[in-house]
């Protein structure tokens, strides 16, 4: 009789049970042992128990990869587990208790807390871990699919609001279409290798013709698919619509932990599965890039709704992280790494100071918003400066290195024309950047408004975003040797 489910495959997959699990009985004590509003806060607790237990699980994972080497894979090698799975993983728990973390007020404030919201962030991790270690097409697409789904309802979490139901309708849909043309993708390139793992469809694409028309459909398909989900240019269309009518809490989920396993899917299929067909799909990401750059950075200049412009920011950096890509070389995927890891840090701490400043009555969404901070709240003002000027790539801030070492592959791939437009985009970054910068330490307020109350979880978000920012644009080192050991060829 042979065995269906052994240890290995327990231990490969006992995170994401663990998240599931707390997930679910999130949701069951909810309903059944904390039904009155009050005692909501305490749902909190099974999101930080889940992600302890989960954060104990890579760990073991990680020792084991320390010890064995390699990667440990599961299920005849549908899931695997590497250093570069691990990379992405630590991301996603570090999102994800952030986000929990600064949700308990801002739900109070909204009218909105309700517990089923803690278990559906833990939920839609759990599809993020597949798009990370997923190395089947069906097992990829369950896990995009449950991270989409999840993300779905709690875009449209704030239900008396009809900008947040507009926004969930709007990612529903082009969600829906974004799939779809993923699922024609995966559908080829299944029917090119006979095989819906990676490994053999890697095989399989070596064997074809750069010229070969099936296999530039299946490229084209998935990159469409893909670009969707990263939110790049030309299929940006729903981001600064979702963006701003989402909870702004979930709306930093959604820049972060989103983006973060769509680039961490993109990776592993470009750079590993398709790497052979680089000249059929290089050219289609260069486009993407350029159009991601330019249009992310022009309609962010006339922006004045903050999660709007954060969103087209959003699209700037999604080309620039597709140019470490596009580069193919060392340099471009650590590049691409260290991107998304101060990107995670920079990109949450500035979400998390919009969120301090929403009150009853004010969303805190509007650059007229930000008027005055430096004088009502200096701490929240400096915090702000410092994620401004690290998504900006300014140095000493992380963001810059972010920057230099994708700029330093193009340049050693001869990519001249690419590194030059980059720079040039990097300077029109600034300006708006620096109008947010304006409006807090030079600009007054209209009409006196009350002070910031931030709660302890706030504190102590805002705090570790924003000396990881500057800890890893003074000493990058230890970073920079992460990335390099998460992503070797």
């Amino acid at each position: 009789m042979s065995v269906y489910y052994t240890s290995l495959d327990h231990f490969v997959l006992l995170p994401v049970l663990l998240l599931a699990l707390f997930g679910c009985a999130t949701l069951l004590f909810d309903f059944w042992v904390f039904p009155e509003a009050h005692q909501r806060k305490y749902l909190l607790i099974f999101l930080g128990l889940g992600e302890a237990f989960a954060g104990w699980a890579f760990w073991r994972q990680g020792m084991a990869l320390a010890i064995n080497g390699g990667e440990i894979s599961a299920f005849h090698g549908a899931v695997v587990v590497d250093h570069f799975a691990l990379f992405f993983h630590w991301i996603f728990l570090i999102t994800t208790l952030i986000v929990g973390l600064i949700s308990y007020r801002y739900l109070e404030v909204r009218d909105e807390h309700h517990g089923e919201y803690y278990g559906i962030l833990m939920l839609a991790q759990c599809g993020m871990f597949f798009l990370a270690s997923g190395n089947e097409l069906v097992t990829i697409f369950v896990g995009l699919e449950t991270m989409a789904v999840s993300f779905y309802v709690l875009v449209g979490f704030l239900r008396a609001e009809q900008r947040s139901n507009e926004a969930a309708l709007k990612y529903l849909l082009l969600g829906g279409l974004s799939s779809g043309f993923l699922a024609y993708g995966f559908s080829i390139l299944y029917g090119i290798a006979g095989s819906t793992q990676l490994n053999d469809i890697a095989k399989a694409v070596a064997t074809r013709s750069h010229s070969d028309t099936i296999l530039f459909l299946a490229i084209a398909t998935t990159t469409v698919g893909l670009l969707f989900k990263i939110g790049g240019a030309p299929f940006h269309m729903w981001v600064p619509d979702v963006y701003e009518g989402a909870p702004t809490t979930i709306t930093a989920f959604l820049a972060v932990g989103s983006k973060a396993a769509s680039f961490a899917l993109l990776m592993r299929l470009f750079a590993s599965t398709l790497g052979s067909a680089r000249a059929t799909w290089e050219p289609l990401l260069i486009a993407a890039a350029v159009l991601s750059m330019t249009i992310g950075n022009l309609a962010a200049i006339t922006q004045t709704n903050t999660k709007r412009l954060l969103a087209y920011s959003s699209v700037n950096h999604a080309g620039y992280i597709l140019l470490g890509v596009i580069a193919g070389n060392n340099t471009g995927y650590k590049g691409v790494l260290i991107y998304l890891l101060v990107y995670t840090f920079m990109n949450l701490g500035a979400f998390l100071v919009l969120t301090s400043l929403t009150r009853k009555g004010l969303a805190g969404e509007d650059i007229n918003d930000l008027r005055g901070l430096m004088k009502k709240s200096p701490g929240h003002a400096l915090w702000m400066l410092i994620f401004l000027l690290s998504l900006a790539g300014i140095p000493p801030t992380a963001g810059f290195f972010g920057k230099y070492f994708i700029f330093l592959s193009l340049i050693e791939t001869g990519h001249y024309v690419l590194a030059v437009l980059g720079c040039l985009y990097a300077a029109v970054a600034i300006y708006y950047y620096m109008r947010m910068v304006k409006a807090m330490f030079i600009e007054t307020e209209e009409e006196e408004t009350p002070a910031l109350s931030t709660s302890f979880g706030m504190q102590v978000a805002l705090v570790v975003t924003g000396v990881m920012t500057l800890v890893i644009g003074v000493y990058p080192e230890p970073f920079v040797r992460l990335a390099q050991q998460s992503f070797q060829r």
